[in-house]
């Protein structure tokens, strides 16, 4: 307005000195002079909103300079939301990216972006497979049909494309418009863990049902007898079935006990020496002079943990070489170092177990001899207890057998739990 203002008053001025027709061509000079100045700011302006490469706006005065600093700080704003947005989406993908479920994102049924655990679990590549649907590349019928039927209220559990051992929990989350999100999960461990819990519910009910007609077999048959030997004989009978099942409730209770527990501390510490030849006494108790006993132990070496646990979970690897070794065997007790750190090896000269058992042999109630072991008083659960035992003091159980020439079952010890005894 002032520019306009100062044009009127010099053509006016010029008007008056020169004549109207010399005012009238400089007001058109001024005014096309403006019409020059305020087209060049424009481009310039347009320049630097198209480009925008240069740290601060184009100079100027007056209006355009107030106008350039509007749009520079305008632009500074939306730059600054615009590298929130940017951190923001980068963070929410590396976090869907780290997340231990499989995450695909679908637009109308097509890949839009998928993280690693679904590449794994499908076999599909986000840089290779976008915009591809996605019952074209996871060929699994049972998962084309739950998409194409949209009943989404429960998760599809498939075989995992890639591997035949490997179970997939598949649910499909709609959103948006047409949008979908495919949520996978690998639920083996799970199934594996309820497969387990069947097995150990059938297994206990069938060791507690054969005792259990037993007792109440004889049971019916004193309330008619009338011959005290017999009699007594029916109830020496009674009480080992219940003495085999008080066994098997306190190896349930034994081996709860150790799952659920915390590991032993470690401010507890154990003289091997003599919980070796504790060990050896017992072994020659139990065998009756029936066998070969030897014990060898390395001096200097003990262990940290729970004497009690240990205690127990080596007197079940003894008491099964002896009730599997013949009359005349050798039963070997022995505790050495080794590379790692410490081994407990109880060594017989017995049966053997053939090679397809030996991985099975530490499941809970399996045995290699169904009737064999019930002869010997055995529950099934002996060796179950002796790896979980040794699993809370950082152990494994190494075990090596042929049929017919004895079997070696190794405690093996590493780390913390091993510690060299002071001299004397």
């Amino acid at each position: 307005m002032l520019a306009i203002a100062a044009c009127l008053v010099v053509s006016a001025a010029v008007g008056w000195l020169a004549g109207m027709e010399w005012g009238l061509a400089t007001l058109s000079a001024l005014l096309l002079l403006a019409v020059l100045y305020h087209v060049r700011k424009l481009r310039e302006v347009a320049h630097w909103v198209e480009h925008g490469e240069a740290p601060d706006p184009p100079r100027a005065r007056g209006a355009w300079d107030r106008f350039h600093a509007i749009l520079h700080r305008s632009r500074r704003e939306s730059a600054r939301r615009e590298a929130e947005l940017v951190d923001m989406l980068t963070r929410w993908r590396e976090a869907a990216r780290a997340l231990p479920d499989g995450v695909v994102i679908l637009d109308e049924d097509r890949i839009a972006w998928c993280n690693d655990t679904a590449r794994q679990h499908l076999e599909i590549d986000p840089a290779r497979d976008t915009g591809v649907p996605i019952t074209h590349l996871v060929r699994i019928p049972e998962f084309r049909d739950y998409v194409e039927q949209g009943h989404y209220q429960l998760p599809l559990l498939v075989t995992a494309p890639h591997s035949l051992d490997r179970m997939l929990s598949l649910q499909v989350v709609p959103y948006g418009e047409k949008q979908k999100l495919v949520l996978s999960r690998d639920v083996t461990q799970f199934r594996q863990v309820e497969r387990m819990r069947r097995e150990f519910v059938a297994n206990v009910s069938h060791e507690l049902r054969t005792p259990l007609t037993v007792v109440a077999g004889f049971l019916e048959t004193l309330r008619d007898e009338r011959d005290p030997e017999a009699a007594r004989h029916y109830i020496d009978l009674m009480g080992e079935q219940s003495q085999r099942m008080l066994r098997l409730v306190e190896d349930l209770l034994t081996l709860s006990a150790l799952e659920s527990s915390p590991p032993p501390p470690m401010e507890e510490p154990i003289e091997m020496r003599k919980l070796l030849e504790r060990l050896g006494a017992e072994a020659r108790a139990l065998s009756n002079g029936r066998h070969r006993i030897e014990v060898e132990g390395e001096e200097g070496i003990d262990l940290v943990g729970s004497e009690k646990e240990l205690s127990s979970a080596f007197g079940n690897l003894v008491s099964n070489a002896i009730r599997y070794t013949p009359e005349r065997g050798t039963v070997r007790l022995r505790w050495h170092r080794t590379e790692e750190g410490a081994a407990f090896d109880v060594e017989d000269t017995g049966i053997g177990i053939a090679p397809e058992h030996v991985p099975r042999l530490t499941e809970r109630f399996y045995r290699v001899d169904r009737g064999r072991s019930r002869e010997s008083g055995g529950t099934g659960l002996g060796l179950a207890i002796v790896k979980h035992a040794l699993s809370r003091h950082g152990a494994a159980l190494d075990i090596a057998s042929r049929p017919g020439e004895g079997s070696r079952f190794s405690a093996r010890f590493a780390g913390p739990r091993v510690k060299a005894r002071a001299a004397a």
